[in-house]
């Protein structure tokens, strides 16, 4: 692991947390002057913290400890009924892994997404220079997993090439294509591709066990959560399968 003693944080003041009502946030950054590599990258991301554009960060909210990192052993998850029957609807869409750049045909998808699920939140309206800010870094190896068909993007989940697997950036998708599922079979999809990668482990980001937007994270199982300094294996944890897929 690379040498972590030499890093400098920034801490936010508190502001409303994003996704508990009545909660303030408080958010650590590595210092964005940090020469970042992809190696100091995948070591942080070993300790809990994520990609959000250039920056890197993790939840530091004092006495709440809400917002816990998630991972799935690739080698080790096996698909449900629900996630076959996922998959078998989506043979239909061609399944490419791309250079992570902006496409207007990706933003469009990504204004449609952004409209129909998060214009409560504080990146709506979306911009060119939002979704290139917020998604593309210049360090970072991130690609683009593209669900198209024909020529036409359903759905695109934006990963991060890791040391030991692979991260779960964002993903959007076309909302009028409900029954497909396709934040589920982003998930599925970037399962497997680590597994044929040769890489240990899919980074999901945070899960909240009181927040139904991140239920789903929890239905991929055996997963580990990171806590107390250390990832821990959960091989059961009960889930409601009626939600809807996002990140």
């Amino acid at each position: 692991m690379s040498d972590l003693s030499h890093l400098k944080f920034l801490v936010t003041p508190p502001h409303p947390c994003s996704y508990l009502e009545d909660r303030e946030a408080v958010t650590l950054f590595v210092d964005p002057t940090t020469k970042m590599t992809n190696q100091l990258y995948s070591a942080m991301s070993a300790l809990g913290f994520r990609r959000s554009g250039k920056h890197v960060y993790r939840p530091h909210c004092g006495s709440c400890q809400a917002c816990v990192p998630i991972r799935i052993p690739v080698d080790e998850f096996q698909p449900r009924r629900r996630h076959r029957r996922i998959l078998s609807r989506n043979q239909d869409l061609v399944v490419e892994v791309r250079a992570a750049e902006y496409r207007d045909e990706y933003f469009a998808l990504y204004c449609d997404y952004m409209a129909s699920r998060h214009a409560d939140g504080d990146m709506y309206p979306p911009s060119p220079d939002q979704f290139q800010s917020f998604l593309l870094s210049t360090w970072s190896d991130t690609h683009f997993l593209v669900f198209s068909r024909g020529e036409q993007p359903l759905a695109v989940a934006v990963i991060d090439v890791i040391n030991d697997g692979l991260s779960s950036i964002y993903s959007f998708f076309d909302p009028r294509e409900e029954r497909r599922s396709l934040g589920s079979n982003a998930i599925l999809h970037q399962i497997e591709l680590a597994r044929k990668m040769g890489l240990s482990h899919l980074y999901l980001g945070y899960w909240i066990e009181e927040c139904r937007k991140m239920t789903y994270k929890s239905e991929y199982q055996p997963f580990e959560q990171y806590r107390a300094n250390r990832w821990v294996r959960i091989d059961d944890h009960t889930t409601n399968l009626e939600f809807p897929a996002g990140n």
